[in-house]
């Protein structure tokens, strides 16, 4: 607010209309009137102006920026000082209130308004760079919300030495306090292009008569379905024939374009809408059409939809209780997706006022990008790695780690994998890689680690050469127990983190171990292991199970639960330090208290050594893993 200078309304603001004067006030600018003679007809011609662009016009033109004083002032509420009001076609009506004020220091549109029509900026957020605090020696303007306020004193209030934050709640307080204002929330929507001209998607049940005006289809015609064509490609216009004309692919099917219709009025003729909606049509509520796929008569049965989506604790909205998906999903799928829910819910259909309760941005899968000396990608699986350099055609090529995709010419299809290690080997070396919250580089040749641990689980089960399992009705060891009961606890509690990486580097340790121990397993201990495993490599894991002797299917079975007993240890490895250096390691009780430990260990014959008869000034113990004396 102490660094607005002028106001900037709508071109169609309601509000313009009730002040604009008969007379410049004296002291207006040249620039300011666009050379009318007065405020109305400046106000009128650039109305019309501003009306023949569409909203993304007006937004894209940021620019170039245009606009006219409307003749009349506004008083700054902190300052108490008149500033001009102008009309200006980069404010939108359906953005906000559609007026704002301009702090052009601080705000590129308004920077480049304020150029234009010589316009005072004052700096009341302090720049972190080396730029100074007077913003008519600046090139654009500056945002932060980690800047210091400055310049910002008025009679009653000062936000002088604020972060931008803080500075916001107490100048929205003071409003409240004045009666002048009151905090809100503003949300905005892009206008959607709901539509596309391809076959794929779903047809729009509009008809055109005659005349040209469209009328929806009735409910009992419904739903409209695409037409069997032969050719799914678009026509484009031709430079060489000026008699086409851009054509969809539906509307080269006369038969379905073209229909005669009762819609109440008798028999018509119509003409089919040839667009098709986007794929958002779908997506937008998918996940209510999993709850009840099979439903022919609504779009999900108001129960199901209760049961499985609507409020319950913890979720008071309701909701999916997760969605995974990539950061780009945030500003286009759920926004709209949330759109689509909150229409659905008003009108009664949907009991969850929200559509996903949480959201997980997985990381993105990336590929080496290999490109000759013309900057031109290459196909990776073609290039070839000599002395380390790489090499394609004889030619060597650059690399560089970036996005998987065909216009890269690395993108590795999962088919490839699948068809040479199988499904399973292709699921944990993705869930392997790495956090699934973090971009990771696929490397081929990694792939075959997954592959022997899935080898080796199976040899742990079954007879390689007969294919007769191998396990034994007995009880396991006590080593065995500690192994198998701590893994349970560790990737029970990966799984619920969406730790998947550490969850298999756990089954993995759990593998090892009881490859190493020899031996045939115990029957409770292969059936715990395939359990463990299920979740990431479900299709040994189902076969495993059935070769145990189990019926129904794995996925059906309770996750294992770990005992307590067995997954504290009986032991635990303690530290001893003298001057930051090991000089010993001593065997104990995870339960030992500071005062034992260090007891212990002052009294470890190693120790007594290395301190040589030297005083003690501090001990410092961290039980059970550490003790640290620092000699005197």
């Amino acid at each position: 607010l102490f660094g607005a200078t002028y106001m900037v309304l709508a071109p169609e603001h309601p509000l313009v209309d009730t002040f604009v004067p008969d007379a410049w006030p004296e002291g207006t600018h040249d620039v300011w009137t666009g050379g009318h003679a007065t405020p109305a007809e400046a106000v009128a011609a650039y109305r019309a102006q501003a009306a023949s662009k569409s909203d993304v016009e007006r937004q894209a033109e940021a620019k170039d920026k245009t606009g006219v004083f409307t003749g009349v002032y506004a008083t700054n509420p902190v300052s108490g000082e008149r500033i001009p009001v102008f009309i200006a076609d980069y404010v939108l009506m359906g953005y906000g209130t559609g007026a704002i004020m301009a702090v052009p220091a601080h705000d590129s549109r308004d920077f480049a308004f304020a150029r234009a029509f010589e316009l005072p900026m004052r700096c009341v957020v302090e720049p972190s760079d080396d730029r100074g605090t007077d913003p008519s020696t600046w090139d654009d303007a500056f945002a932060s919300y980690d800047a210091k306020i400055v310049n910002s004193t008025g009679e009653d209030i000062t936000l002088d030495g604020l972060g931008v934050t803080e500075a916001k709640a107490r100048i929205t307080e003071w409003l409240s306090g004045k009666g002048i204002g009151e905090g809100t929330v503003n949300f905005r929507l892009r206008d959607w292009l709901f539509s596309r001209q391809r076959y794929w998607g779903e047809p729009f049940p509009i008809v055109y008569d005659e005349d040209g005006i469209a009328h929806p289809l009735p409910e009992s015609m419904l739903p409209l379905e695409l037409p069997e064509v032969e050719d799914y490609s678009p026509r484009t216009f031709d430079p060489d024939d000026a008699d086409t004309s851009p054509e969809t692919p539906l509307s080269r099917n006369e038969d379905w374009v073209n229909v005669t219709l009762d819609l109440g009025d008798g028999p018509k003729k119509y003409r089919r809408e040839t667009n098709t909606m986007p794929n958002w049509a779908g997506s937008c509520w998918y996940e209510l059409r999993y709850l009840d796929p099979h439903n022919d008569r609504k779009l999900v049965d108001p129960e199901i939809e209760r049961y499985w989506m609507g409020p319950r604790e913890g979720q008071p909205h309701g909701g999916v209780d997760l969605y995974v998906g990539g950061a780009e999903h945030a500003v286009l799928h759920l926004l709209y997706a949330r759109f689509w829910s909150k229409v659905l819910y008003d009108l009664g259909h949907i009991s969850s006022a929200e559509p996903f309760h949480k959201l997980f941005n997985q990381g993105m899968i990336q590929a080496y990008v290999y490109r000759d000396a013309r900057g031109i990608a290459v196909p990776a699986a073609e290039v070839e790695e000599r002395d380390g350099a790489f090499y394609f055609e004889g030619e060597k090529v650059s690399r560089l780690l970036g996005k998987m995709g065909k216009s890269l010419k690395n993108a590795v299809t999962p088919d490839e994998i699948c068809a040479e290690y199988g499904a399973d080997t292709l699921r944990l070396y993705e869930m392997a890689m790495g956090p699934l919250d973090v971009s990771r580089p696929w490397d081929t040749r990694a792939v075959v680690g997954q592959f022997r641990l899935l080898q080796r689980l199976w040899r742990n089960v079954v007879d390689e050469t007969t294919g007769e399992v191998t396990v034994v009705d007995t009880e396991p060891d006590e080593a065995t127990l500690r192994a198998l009961h701590k893994a349970i606890d560790g990737v029970r509690q990966d799984l619920e983190g969406l730790r998947f990486n550490t969850a298999i580097a756990k089954v993995t340790e759990l593998n090892n171990h009881l490859t190493k121990a020899g031996g045939p397993l115990a029957r409770t201990v292969a059936e715990s292991l395939v359990l463990l495993v299920a979740p990431l490599a479900p299709h040994i894991a189902e076969e495993l199970w059935r070769k145990l002797g189990r019926t129904g299917s794995v996925v059906h079975q309770d996750f294992p639960v770990a005992d307590p007993a067995y997954v504290v240890d009986e032991a635990v490895t303690c530290v001893v330090q003298i001057k930051g250096k090991v000089k010993a390691r001593l065997e104990v009780s995870p339960a030992i208290s500071d005062e034992e430990l260090e007891k212990v260990a002052l009294a470890d014959e190693r120790v007594v050594a290395a301190l040589d008869g030297a005083g003690i000034r501090k001990v410092i113990v961290r039980a059970p893993k550490l003790v640290n004396i620092v000699p005197a």
